[in-house]
C-alpha cells in the first residue's frame, strides 16, 4: 500500500510581497500616516495590520524621472509616498512613445504585397536591439523585474506638460488596484522619492476593518472616478452635475470574486459545470426583491435562470453594463398606479429579479439603491426610455439575440456554445478567432497569411479547445480584462491607440515572461529570437539565448485587418468581438 504523502496547507503569506521587510521597517511604516492612528484590535490574531504591512507591502525608491506607473496599465497594488514627491501628469499626458510603448502605422499597398517575397528565411528574426527608446525616454535594468523606463529631460517635461505634485502621505493607484482598471494617469518621480506599494489584497483587507480608510479610498474615487463612471451610463447622461454628484454620495461600491482569477480559472477549467457554477459568488439571486440597480464597473458577471434543479445561463454582462432596471421600472409604474386607490392584494404584487447574477472571475459592482434611483432618474425619463428600459424580456433573453435588422427577425443561437463561451471565459475576448471545422478543410491558408504578415513567423496556433463543430484557436483574443498586462516592468505590452489592440513592443520587451505565466489561455510565447543569418542573439553577460514574447497582434499594421479572416477560403474562420453576440449568431446561422 502506498503512503500518502502529507503537506502543511499553502498559505496567503508563503509568498511575501517583499522580502526586505524587516521589523525595523514594518515599525517605521506602522509609525506613519495613516497606519499610526489605526485600531489594531479591528484585525483578527491571524490577519494583524503588522502582518500585512510585512507581507503585503514594500517599499521602493525611485530616481529622478522614473516612471511609477502609465496611462492605459492595468496594476494591482496602490502607492503612498513616503519620503520626496511624484508628479502626475495631467491630460493630454504624455506620447505613447515616451512610456515605453510604440505607435504603429498601416503599411502601403505595395509594402504589403512586398510581404509576400520578402520574408526572412529564419524564424524569428529581429534587429539589433538598444536599451534606449525614442521619444526622451530611456530604460534603467538591473533584472528582468527591476527594469525601468525613466524620462530623460524631466525640466522639459515639466515646462511642456500639466502637471500636479503628490507629497508624504498622499496615496495614488488605489482605484485601478480595487478595480482592476487601466490607470487614468502618468505619474514620475519628482527628484529621489520613496514610495510604500501596497498589493491589492493588503488594500482590501485594511479597508475592509478600518472605516476611516475606507471612508478615504471611497473619497478619493468619488472625486476621481466615479461621476465621471455614472454620466457615461446611458440612463444618467440628461442628469446635470449637482444630481449626478447626490447620486454618487448614496452608491455603494461591491467587489465579488478572486483578483487573481486567471489562477483559480487554471487550476479549475476542467472540472464540471456544477462545481465552477458553485464557486461563483451570488451578487443577486432569481426571486429577491431589486433593492439597487447594479452597474457593473469592472469584469464580467453571469446572468442565469433557473430551470428544473439547475441553471442556465441567459448572457453575460461586462463593464459599463447595468442589471435590475426593468424589475425597478415596474414596480416603480405599480407603485404611482396604486397611490391612486389599488387594494393591498394589488400593492403586494412585486416584481421580484427575473434572473441570478453571479461574478465570472472577478467584478466589481457599483449598487445605486432603488429608492435613489426613484428619486433622481425615473422622473426624468421619458415616456419612450421608460418603455425602453423597462421591458422585463430583456432579462428573458435567452438564446434568441435581438437582429439589429429588424425585418431578418431573431438570431437564434445554440444554448451549448453560449455555456462553452462563458466557461472557458472567452467572453473576455475583443477579437476571439473562432474556426467553424464543418466549413474548415485544413487547407492552412490562415497560418500561411498570418507568416506572410509577420516575417515568415505565425502568431497563433490553429488548435485549440472545441465545442461541437466550433474550435476557439489559441490566438490572443485581445481580451477587455487584460491580465497579461499587470506586472510587465517595462509597459511593452500594452494596448494600441485609439483600437485598444493588446501589442507588445519588441524592442522593450526584456524577456520576462511575466504576459507568458500570466495568460489564462495559453496564448502568448516566449520565443528565442535571431538575427538576420539565423544565430541566435544572445545575452552579453550570460550567454544565454535572448528571449521575446510573441502573440497575435490583429495585423495592426495591414491594410486590410486581420489575414488570417481574410485568406480563408470557405468563411471558417471568424475574429469575434463577444460583446456583439448578434453578429456572432448571425455567423453561427449563416
Amino acid at each position: 500500500m502506498v503512503e500518502a504523502v502529507t503537506i502543511q496547507r499553502p498559505r496567503r503569506w508563503d509568498a511575501p510581497f517583499s522580502e526586505d521587510m524587516d521589523q525595523a521597517e514594518v515599525d517605521r511604516i506602522l509609525a506613519l500616516e495613516p497606519f499610526r492612528d489605526m485600531d489594531r484590535d479591528r484585525f483578527p490574531e491571524s490577519l494583524p495590520l503588522a502582518g500585512i504591512i510585512a507581507n503585503d507591502t514594500r517599499l521602493v525608491r525611485y530616481q529622478d524621472g522614473d516612471i511609477i506607473m502609465r496611462e492605459g496599465d492595468y496594476g494591482n497594488s496602490a502607492f503612498l509616498v513616503v519620503n520626496g514627491q511624484v508628479r502626475v501628469l495631467l491630460p493630454p499626458g504624455l506620447p505613447e512613445t515616451m512610456l515605453g510603448r510604440a505607435q504603429t502605422a498601416k503599411k502601403g499597398l505595395m509594402q504589403a504585397l512586398a510581404q509576400l517575397w520578402r520574408n526572412r528565411p529564419y524564424a524569428e528574426v529581429r534587429g539589433a536591439y538598444s536599451a534606449e527608446q525614442s521619444g526622451g525616454t530611456a530604460s534603467r535594468a538591473e533584472g528582468a523585474h527591476q527594469a525601468r523606463i525613466f524620462l530623460q529631460d524631466v525640466p522639459a517635461i515639466l515646462d511642456n506638460y500639466r502637471s500636479a505634485t503628490l507629497a508624504a502621505a498622499d496615496m495614488f493607484g488605489e482605484i485601478a488596484a480595487l478595480g482592476r482598471t487601466q490607470r487614468t494617469a502618468t505619474v514620475f518621480s519628482d527628484g529621489p522619492s520613496e514610495l510604500l506599494e501596497i498589493r491589492w489584497q493588503g488594500l482590501r483587507d485594511i479597508r475592509r476593518r478600518v472605516d476611516d480608510f475606507r471612508r478615504h479610498v471611497d473619497r478619493l474615487y468619488r472625486e476621481r472616478s466615479l461621476a465621471s463612471h455614472l454620466q457615461a451610463t446611458p440612463m444618467f447622461q440628461h442628469l446635470d452635475e449637482a444630481t449626478i454628484a447626490r447620486i454618487a454620495d448614496e452608491t455603494l461600491f461591491e467587489t465579488y470574486g478572486d483578483f487573481d482569477w486567471q489562477t483559480q480559472y487554471q487550476r479549475h477549467r476542467d472540472e464540471s459545470f456544477n462545481r465552477r457554477l458553485a464557486e461563483e459568488p451570488v451578487i443577486v439571486a432569481e426571486g429577491d426583491y431589486p433593492d439597487g440597480l447594479l452597474l457593473v464597473r469592472a469584469g464580467f458577471a453571469r446572468v442565469s435562470q433557473m430551470v428544473n434543479n439547475g441553471h442556465r445561463t441567459v448572457r453575460y454582462i461586462g463593464r459599463g453594463a447595468v442589471f435590475g432596471m426593468a424589475e425597478i421600472i415596474q414596480n416603480w409604474h405599480r407603485d404611482n398606479s396604486d397611490a391612486g386607490g389599488g387594494g393591498a392584494e394589488e400593492q403586494d404584487r412585486t416584481t421580484a429579479l427575473q434572473a441570478t447574477l453571479r461574478g465570472l472571475g472577478y467584478v466589481d459592482i457599483l449598487r445605486v439603491p432603488t429608492a435613489v434611483i426613484e428619486e433622481f432618474v425615473l422622473p426624468t425619463l421619458s415616456a419612450q426610455a421608460l418603455a425602453d428600459y423597462g421591458q422585463l424580456d430583456d432579462a428573458r433573453i435567452g438564446f434568441e439575440l435581438r437582429h439589429e435588422d429588424k425585418g431578418a427577425g431573431h438570431t437564434k443561437m445554440d444554448s451549448g456554445i453560449l455555456e462553452f463561451l462563458v466557461e472557458h471565459r472567452y467572453i473576455n475576448g475583443t477579437a476571439t478567432m473562432l474556426v467553424d471545422l464543418d466549413r474548415c478543410t485544413r487547407c492552412d491558408e490562415c497560418v500561411l497569411a498570418c507568416a506572410r504578415a509577420h516575417d515568415n513567423n505565425p502568431r497563433f496556433n490553429r488548435h485549440g479547445r472545441r465545442h461541437d463543430h466550433y474550435m476557439v484557436a489559441n490566438a490572443c483574443m485581445h481580451c477587455m480584462d487584460p491580465v497579461c498586462m499587470i506586472g510587465c516592468p517595462t509597459g511593452a505590452i500594452h494596448r494600441a491607440s485609439p483600437g485598444g489592440q493588446v501589442v507588445i513592443n519588441d524592442t522593450t520587451c526584456i524577456g520576462c515572461a511575466t504576459c507568458a505565466g500570466s495568460c489564462p489561455y495559453d496564448n502568448i510565447r516566449m520565443v528565442e529570437v535571431r538575427d538576420g543569418n539565423g544565430a541566435f542573439i544572445r545575452d552579453t553577460n550570460t550567454n544565454a539565448p535572448i528571449a521575446k514574447a510573441t502573440k497575435c497582434d490583429l495585423c495592426l499594421d495591414q491594410p486590410g485587418g486581420p489575414a488570417c479572416q481574410r485568406a480563408c477560403p470557405h468563411d471558417a474562420l471568424k475574429r469575434v468581438d463577444m460583446q456583439d453576440l448578434s453578429d456572432l449568431g448571425r455567423w453561427l446561422n449563416r
